[in-house]
């Protein structure tokens, strides 16, 4: 069984060289699809000796769609630059490669967060599943602009593996800071498209319950700072993205 990985960049150099170090041992062939970056990501790749596309970027579930579509086996594994495979994720994955009796046709992960240093193992950042590994021709992206996903075919079977994918997604809270104010623009911006309505009583009653349900029922305030930190971010990117929807 041979599998493709696909990464999508724009200006990773600081990240794109041990994504695709974790996916060597795995993969037959590793597509990275670039933005245009303006920083050393393309030099990087081309000396770790994957296939690299530049791509105008229309949105994240339209470029990680395109890259697929770059793949020439059937089932694709896909990280995102800031992401890697665990060992025991990996070790899972070369077993279905050498195993494979099953027809399963898609794999869900967790993905382990890491904040400012700390992987958080509550609230809404664990277990965060995701399916990563599907064969291409049953699934496809999907989802709502940033928050992509990839979308089975009805009937197709999913199994889930026990190793993670670790995700070193914010490195300083002013960086989280950012990343909620640069997402919260996306998917105020594909929720209007979607023809979704917002008031301001809708955006400060979902910014409060994204809190709770980050800190309290899911449990963030385990994670002590960070969670707090964590959950108070969630809750300002919901509360934003409705208010930016009355803007537009």
């Amino acid at each position: 069984m041979k599998i493709s990985a696909t990464i999508i960049t724009f200006n990773e150099e600081e990240n794109i060289g041990d994504c695709i170090d974790s996916l060597k041992e795995i993969a037959d062939e590793i597509i990275v699809v670039d933005s245009f970056s303006t920083d050393a990501t393309e030099k990087t790749c081309k000396a770790k000796n994957v296939k690299f596309i530049q791509h105008k970027f229309e949105g994240h579930i339209q470029q990680k769609n395109f890259a697929l579509d770059q793949t020439s086996n059937n089932y694709v594994v896909s990280l995102d630059a800031d992401e890697r495979l665990s060992d025991e994720l990996k070790k899972e994955i070369l077993d279905f490669i050498t195993c494979h009796a099953e027809p399963v046709e898609a794999y869900l992960m967790n993905r382990l967060n890491n904040y400012c240093g700390k992987w958080i193992k509550h609230g809404v950042w664990y277990p965060d599943k995701k399916i990563r590994l599907w064969h291409k021709q049953k699934g496809k992206w999907g989802g709502t602009n940033p928050h992509d996903k990839v979308v089975m075919d009805k009937n197709t079977t999913v199994k889930s593996l026990t190793g993670n994918i670790l995700h070193y997604t914010v490195r300083t809270p002013e960086q989280y800071k950012v990343q909620m104010e640069k997402f919260s623009t996306i998917a105020a911006e594909a929720m209007l498209q979607e023809g979704k309505k917002s008031s301001l009583i809708k955006a400060y009653s979902s910014g409060v319950f994204a809190f709770v349900r980050s800190y309290i029922l899911r449990a963030g305030f385990l994670d002590g700072r960070a969670g707090y930190q964590i959950a108070k971010g969630y809750a300002r990117y919901t509360r934003m993205k409705y208010e930016k929807m009355l803007k537009k």
